[in-house]
């Protein structure tokens, strides 16, 4: 296939982020129709944003964001981003890379809101920071868990501290009481 027919069945996304962010695309493929657009990492906020609001996209809807890991590879990690349009009923995957050493990366929280979960699975299964995002925390795992579970390095027969049952206010252990007897009935004291 020529550039030239390749250009011509380059599903409309991609022709308009090739547009728009030339020189921040790193690579498009359409493979089986579905539309993937790999970028560099410094570009992400902005390829976000132009997705979201231009007006002939409006991708209005970000089904999830992952990660692979690509141990061995430089840079080794590769963050995932399924974008949809409701409006438009199209959508687009969206890639881009971080390194092992300090995998950092822009949070898209200010662009979609429902990223905030979805970047907190992310951090807490593979140890990618989302800089900017408001509340980066593990979601999954306690706070005292080592170690990130998907990481192909992750020890498979790793034993994690064990934990004592914390300590709450007594205004919200009685709550918890409250709810546990509203959810199995109430039992004899």
């Amino acid at each position: 296939m020529t550039d030239a027919e390749q250009t011509v069945a380059e599903p409309p996304v991609l022709a308009r982020l090739r547009e728009r962010f030339r020189d921040t695309i790193v690579a498009t493929h359409a493979y089986r129709g579905d539309a993937t657009a790999e970028i560099a990492a410094a570009a992400l906020l902005d390829v976000c944003t132009f997705l979201r609001d231009d007006p002939a996209l409006r991708f209005d809807f970000l089904a999830d964001v992952t990660a692979v890991d690509y141990l061995g590879s430089v840079p080794r990690f590769e963050l995932v981003y399924h974008l949809r349009s409701i409006a438009y009923g199209h959508r687009v995957r969206v890639k881009t890379r971080v390194g092992e050493e300090s995998p950092r990366i822009a949070s898209v929280t200010s662009v979609w809101c429902g990223a905030n979960w979805l970047e907190r699975e992310t951090y807490d299964m593979y140890g990618i920071v989302f800089e900017g995002h408001p509340d980066l925390r593990r979601i999954y795992l306690y706070e005292e868990f080592q170690g990130y579970p998907l990481r192909k390095d992750y020890p498979k027969e790793k034993r994690q501290p064990l934990v004592t049952q914390r300590d709450v206010a007594p205004e919200q252990a009685e709550r918890l009481r409250e709810r546990e007897q509203q959810r199995y009935g109430r039992w004899p004291e």
